[in-house]
């Protein structure tokens, strides 16, 4: 008998190793709508993963593969303007060495770099590209003042991502304007709320979703982690009571981890100082954990 506890953090190798799995930090805070240390969230997830255990009682499979991480971007007190060519430039070495890359936010405004990366690290346009986000937030803001975490998908459709490309799942009640969503649904965005998704279930709800972006190359998922209930993630602003179960954020990860044209998966919005307990970077730790599941399963 053994008292072994094979463990997320085995899984981390050093940025130079072989490895099919990249992981960047993008400690980006500036431009939060609402103030924070989403900074802080790449570092206490590295922390985190000695508590995520590697075998699957339902799978009866252990993960195996291994992650280069790559470290932190220096963005530290950057605009989302100026540190946008950063963490784009670090994805884009990332996507080009591993089958997956996972994206640490910071705010969502890491999310447009991760996107713009996928097209230029893989030689295809941005019209080849698809993004499913997980999200109670349409971020369809205006852009007129600037880049924010409250409007990455809006800049993506002014940078020439066709709606059509987009699907959006979990967007909540009482939390998107009515022109946000007139605007999305013009562009072509497919927007599922989460009352869709509590009725017809969270697989049904990821099956529309890669329908949507099935004309795509190469797809981004955006997990925007104030998609879940607040009650089971309070480490995020944005997140509200009524949010999705973190059993389907859980689920849902995992299904888009397993599709192979899926090639950059980040995670946004976490603000630790919110949470005095460790459940939200548990959570964090487990959605990794997930993604690795749904890749190893391929």
């Amino acid at each position: 008998m053994t008292s072994e506890w094979p463990n997320l953090s085995q899984l981390l190798v050093g940025p130079r190793e072989d490895a099919r799995v990249g992981l960047v930090g993008a400690p980006l805070s500036v431009g939060s709508v609402t103030a924070g240390r989403c900074d802080l969230a790449p570092g206490l997830l590295r922390a985190t993963l000695r508590r995520i255990g590697r075998y699957d009682i339902e799978s009866g499979r252990e993960l195996a593969v291994r992650v280069a991480d790559h470290g932190d971007v220096s963005v530290g007190g950057m605009t989302i303007e100026a540190a946008t060519g950063p963490i784009r430039d670090a994805c884009v070495a990332s996507v080009g060495r591993h089958a997956l890359t996972l994206l640490v936010g910071g705010n969502n405004a890491v999310t447009r770099p991760g996107v713009l990366a996928l097209g230029q690290a893989l030689g295809i346009p941005l019209g080849e590209v698809g993004l499913i986000t997980l999200d109670a937030h349409l971020d369809m803001r205006s852009t007129t003042s600037g880049l924010g975490n409250g409007n990455p998908v809006r800049a993506l459709i002014e940078d020439g991502l066709p709606g059509r490309n987009i699907a959006q799942v979990g967007l909540a009640p009482f939390d998107n304007s009515a022109a946000m969503h007139r605007d999305a649904r013009d562009a072509g965005n497919l927007v599922i709320s989460l009352g869709e998704v509590r009725r017809a279930g969270i697989e049904a709800a990821i099956e529309r979703a890669l329908a949507q972006v099935a004309q795509c190359s190469a797809i981004v998922v955006d997990c925007d982690i104030d998609v879940i209930d607040r009650a089971q993630m309070p480490g995020a602003p944005g997140a509200r009571p009524g949010g999705m179960p973190v059993a389907d954020f859980f689920a849902a990860t995992r299904l888009l981890a397993s599709e192979a044209k899926v090639r950059l998966v980040d995670l946004t919005e976490w603000d630790p100082p919110l949470d005095p307990t460790d459940l939200s970077a548990l959570t964090a730790a487990r959605w990794m954990a997930e993604v690795l599941a749904g890749f190893e399963a391929r």
